[in-house]
């Protein structure tokens, strides 16, 4: 098992059914294999308005998530996460990172 099946295995079973997500994060394929809805988005802070609208819509009873890319996109996404965190929403946010390849190595 791959560590992105292993990470839609646990989504899928803590009910989350819809993943928001911008399109070069590998887990949204992973997620897809475990029946779990891919929604894409064109720009990262976008998608975690979306993931904050599925907790609210809900009233907490599911909640939203989002993946992204590492970096640039983590950097996007933060105006929504401080959004949420303000206001005591509960999300699960994901950024890809990077290859074990080239982690730790300076540019």
């Amino acid at each position: 098992m791959k560590v992105g099946e292993a990470i839609a295995e646990i989504m899928k079973r803590e009910g989350i059914e819809i993943l928001c997500g911008y399109p070069v994060n590998h887990l949204i394929e992973f997620a897809a294999q475990a029946d779990i809805r891919p929604v894409m988005v064109r720009q990262e802070r976008i998608g975690l308005h979306m993931a904050d609208a599925i907790t609210r819509v809900t009233s907490g009873r599911k909640i939203g998530a989002f993946c992204m890319q590492h970096g640039p996109g983590t950097e996007n996404a933060y105006g929504g996460v401080a959004q949420a965190f303000s206001e005591s929403i509960p999300l699960l946010v994901i950024p890809q990172g990077y290859p074990r390849r080239i982690a730790g190595i300076d540019p």
